[in-house]
């Protein structure tokens, strides 16, 4: 080794120490902490919903130089957020159709395939440049098609999606700052769980992590990853905020199929692992399972017994959680949740929640359709809704066809915000605030035309049709029925769960997203052309290419001889090349 190689060395080594002694204080001694909650709560019907909750809090100011150095956070997401001046985004990647009237209220709703929403800082120079940006960066953070939101499937609502984290005031009410869009096409595969596992404090070597399991996570009937990052207030007074990043997963399992027809569950079954321990880097690591039900709908008992049940009464309803503190169980072995039913099943009425929503098309033919949304609400009151459409701009909607009927009586909205779409450019967007009665069913509908698209604007199946995202019903609940919900003062999982809110519970909903089938041409008539065109020319072009290429020559017929006569020609010629062959043998001896 040289001198030089030796020097340089020394010089790197003394700039580490360096830079490591300035940054100690500020890398090493962050105000941050992660914590890690899992919630396994039996539905009705043999189904099994697990919701797991990774919370990053970290005490720094939500701006962009916070994130230089991290330490739980993750820096590659802290940087997307502080480049392009994002105050809260919440991206959700979802496969399957969550059922409200079956499973109740999930602790984080989401659509099917890609949602995608945030809120913009006041000041931001230009919204949707940095919308364009932040999507291209989460494509390649996420391995997603988000870099199919374009200005021609991005809204900007303004009665839907109010901040859930701490805000300056007044961003409430201009939601010129805040990109809304789907991508209901979008399929969710491992693609996406292996970068979202990255940006945990354990990865997925440690914790409740190691449960996702790939093949045990993608054959439920439901599963959904979600991003949260908000700024949360750190007092009551809110004077000073601090950065919140929940992970979670959300995943319903079909015990008939998954356990070998039998309702009996375990982390086995569910996740095809036993849990080998908390994260190390975890203030906090729980297990929760919701036993409200048990003993009335169905009984089931737990092992290990779990060493507290917690109790909560929040809006009428009466919660009970047993409670498995990974950090203060002396694991030997993995640990197996497992519980056993006893008994026969029992037949009961299904209990909606209070508010819940169905969504299909009208109409025949390729010319004229509709849209149908019927809205129930089961409470003993009126409930005040905000409805959202996000129609893409190849099906014109008119506004004056919009009704909202209960019983053949018709509704007056409170409020209606509606943006025309236009062509390529962007979509049509319907707001509406009304208040639907009391035990009732209301039927919002409104019609649309099919309209010719270009020839390369049509998918390689065309086919199989176009998709248009989920309607979104947002309210706020005055009973906690059936009701799993985040409080927006940035709590943990079970803080929401025993949050009780004067104001009600903010709850959105969303419907199923639809099929449409527009007016679409025989791709297959370009092929036919194709053979028929090759057909004829080849056809053609053999006979023109014999007579141009080829001559006609006239051949003299030969005369009658006997055969006798050909014969002695024949022999004659034969000898004749005899000689010559002879000639030649003797002239090439003599040279």
């Amino acid at each position: 080794m040289g001198l030089s190689t030796i020097h340089k060395s020394l010089c790197s080594l003394y700039l580490f120490l360096t830079l490591l002694s300035t940054s100690s204080v500020e890398c090493f001694n962050l105000d941050d902490q992660f914590e890690e909650e899992l919630l396994i709560k039996p539905l009705n019907n043999d189904f099994v919903y697990a919701y797991f909750q990774f919370t990053t809090t970290w005490d720094v100011p939500f701006e962009a130089k916070s994130f230089q150095n991290c330490h739980l956070f993750p820096r590659v997401l802290g940087e997307v957020l502080g480049q392009y001046s994002v105050q809260e985004l919440h991206l959700s990647l979802t496969q399957g159709l969550w059922r409200h009237e079956k499973y109740g209220y999930p602790v984080i709703d989401a659509p099917a395939g890609t949602e995608i929403w945030a809120w913009f800082k006041e000041g931001t120079k230009d919204v949707n440049k940095s919308w364009k940006m932040l999507t291209s960066a989460l494509s390649g953070l996420f391995c997603a098609s988000l870099n199919f939101v374009e200005p021609h499937n991005t809204l900007s609502p303004t009665l839907s999606f109010a901040p859930t984290g701490a805000v300056p005031p007044g961003i409430h009410s201009n939601s010129s700052l805040l990109r809304y869009s789907t991508l209901p096409r979008e399929v969710v595969c491992t693609e996406n769980l292996t970068p979202w596992k990255k940006l945990l404090p354990c990865d997925s070597k440690r914790g409740l992590a190691t449960l996702l399991n790939a093949g045990h996570i993608y054959n439920t009937n439901y599963h959904s990853l979600g991003i949260h990052v908000r700024p949360i207030c750190k007092d009551i007074a809110c004077e000073s905020t601090a950065v919140e990043l929940k992970q979670t997963v959300s995943l319903v399992y079909d015990m008939l199929q998954v356990g070998s027809q039998s309702r009996d569950w375990s982390f086995r079954k569910l996740f095809g692992q036993g849990l080998s321990g908390p994260c190390p880097l975890a203030s906090s690591s729980r297990v929760y399972v919701d036993t409200t039900q048990n003993g009335s709908i169905f009984e089931f008992q737990l092992r290990p017994e779990p060493k507290a049940v917690l109790t909560s009464i929040r809006g009428g309803a009466t919660s009970k959680l047993a409670m498995y503190d990974l950090k203060t169980m002396h694991l030997v072995s993995l640990l197996n949740i497992a519980a056993t039913y006893t008994g026969e099943k029992l037949e009961h009425v299904n209990i909606s929640p209070v508010l819940y929503a169905n969504r299909y098309i009208i109409g025949y033919g390729q010319e004229n359709g509709g849209i149908v949304t019927k809205v129930v609400n089961n409470h003993w009151q009126p409930l005040d809704i905000v409805y959202m459409e996000n129609i893409p701009w190849f099906l014109p909607v008119y506004l004056h066809t919009f009704q909202a009927e209960v019983n053949g009586r018709q509704l007056v909205p409170h409020a209606i915000n509606f943006v025309p779409g236009r062509e390529r450019e962007r979509p049509y967007q319907l707001e509406v605030a009304l208040r639907i009665p009391a035990r009732s069913t209301t039927t919002l509908s409104i019609s649309f035309d099919y309209i010719f698209l270009k020839w390369q604007e049509y998918p390689p199946d065309a086919n199989h049709g176009f998709y248009v995202g989920a309607a979104v019903i947002t309210s706020s609940l005055p009973v906690a029925r059936n009701y799993t919900g985040v409080p927006y003062d940035g709590s943990t999982l079970i803080t929401s769960i025993n949050a009780t809110r004067s104001t009600g519970y903010p709850v959105q909903v969303r419907t199923e997203i639809i099929l449409v089938s527009l007016p679409t041409p025989d791709f297959s008539m370009p092929y036919n052309v194709i053979c028929l065109a090759c057909t004829v020319v080849a056809l053609a072009f053999g006979p023109l290419h014999n007579i141009t290429t080829k001559r006609l020559l006239l051949k003299d017929l030969e005369d009658n001889k006997s055969f006798f006569e050909r014969l002695k020609e024949k022999l004659k010629r034969g000898g004749t090349d005899a000689d010559k062959v002879e000639e030649s043998d003797e002239k090439k001896k003599s040279d």
